[in-house]
């Protein structure tokens, strides 16, 4: 009998978290075709946001955990990549999984390259156009040396082709993110009133608002952060805002001592479940992270980026999202538009392929070209 196909999957930092979920999901429905293996880099290594995203998603225990912990870009991505090597000269995958744009995701395909493996990138083919961010260069440097592209919207594919990808290495599959969001939606549709911190959170609030920030170009520098935090003080008048603060973002805000008005409600990271339970019932949505503008135009909330540019515009021309940049005058026009409305749910369509089945188009892909090489 011929043995499995051996997938190595590689998770970093929360965002990973959400999209591995569901491909793991799909590998165990054909495991007389697949088996897998799961390595965590560590790379976001706080209990609130890493280790409590496995447990509500219920992802295995990592087979590999690297604990490469913080640090800067380079430490990291160096750090990473030292950890990663032995675990592929142990595993000998017969393809590894990356996802997203995040260090670990640029540092093992990087190993895995050298290794002369093959390399599936998850999320391929997304641009910005801003070189200043991170995340950019990450995804550029992946893309340029993956074998298999699995891509979200159609902004992906012109990327891509611009970028002269060969056609039947770039797959158009929907995004893995939504599959598991639509899974968890159900979900708590079944668990009502059992995730309590959130719920607590919305006690008494007909409605309100959710806010996340934690891009270095808001939180690090203080006119911008303290300019966007007057306009989510001045927004809270309207509707209460309740704002789950990253421990790096948290710390910025002690530093530049930043306070914060009763109207606006900070917490703790939460987990991935609790997160969704609140603000799948907001009015508004403000938010500079990637996922949640997918994730809200998924469910059709109303969704302000607070960022000059975006690496997903399908969230703008098909769905609820809407790119206000900084400023605290374009931040509370915007705002004004979304709550003045009262719509809760906008009447949006879902971009083409976010029907919870990308993993399972992902799986048969990489079967078909994976089962003639093993």
């Amino acid at each position: 009998m011929t043995k499995p196909i051996k997938l190595l999957l590689v998770a970093g930092a929360r965002p990973n978290f959400m999209k591995i979920a569901p491909v793991i999901r799909e590998i165990k429905k054909r495991a007389d075709t697949f088996s897998h293996v799961l390595v965590h880099t560590g790379q976001h290594y706080d209990e609130g946001m890493s280790d409590v995203f496995f447990r509500d998603l219920g992802i295995p225990k990592p087979d590999h955990y690297l604990n490469v912990g913080s640090g800067s870009h380079a430490t990291q991505t160096a750090a990473i990549m030292t950890c990663f090597e032995p675990v592929l000269e142990q595993e000998k995958p017969d393809c590894v999984l990356v996802f997203g744009d995040v260090n670990s995701t640029l540092a093992c395909s990087i190993v895995a390259k050298k290794l002369c493996y093959p390399v599936a990138h998850v999320e391929a083919g997304l641009r910005s156009g801003d070189r200043t961010m991170p995340e950019e260069i990450n995804r550029i440097v992946t893309d340029s040396i993956s074998d298999y592209f699995f891509v979200t919207e159609e902004s992906g594919m012109e990327h891509l082709k611009a970028e002269g990808k060969a056609d039947d290495s770039v797959y158009l599959v929907g995004h893995v993110m939504i599959d598991n969001l639509f899974f968890e939606v159900a979900r708590l549709e079944k668990d009502k009133g059992a995730l309590e911190a959130s719920d607590a959170l919305k006690v008494g609030k007909k409605r309100f608002g959710i806010v996340t920030l934690h891009r270095p170009s808001n939180v690090d520098d203080e006119p911008t952060i303290r300019g966007i935090i007057g306009a989510l003080s001045t927004i809270s008048e309207t509707v209460p805002l309740i704002f789950p603060v990253h421990p790096r973002t948290r710390a910025r805000f002690d530093s530049f001592g930043i306070q914060f008005p009763p109207s606006i409600t900070t917490t703790e990271p939460l987990g991935y479940r609790e997160f969704l339970n609140l603000w799948k019932d907001a009015s508004i949505v403000l938010t500079d992270s990637g996922g949640l503008q997918e994730e809200t135009t998924a469910l059709g909330i109303p969704c302000l980026t607070l960022r000059d540019n975006t690496e997903r515009p399908v969230t703008i021309s098909d769905g609820s999202n809407r790119l206000v940049g900084t400023d605290p005058a374009a931040i509370l026009s915007a705002a004004s538009l979304v709550l003045e409305s009262g719509e809760r749910k906008l009447d949006t369509r879902r971009p083409q392929f976010w029907d919870g089945a990308a993993s399972a188009r992902i799986l048969d892909a990489l079967q078909l070209v994976l089962i003639r090489k093993h």
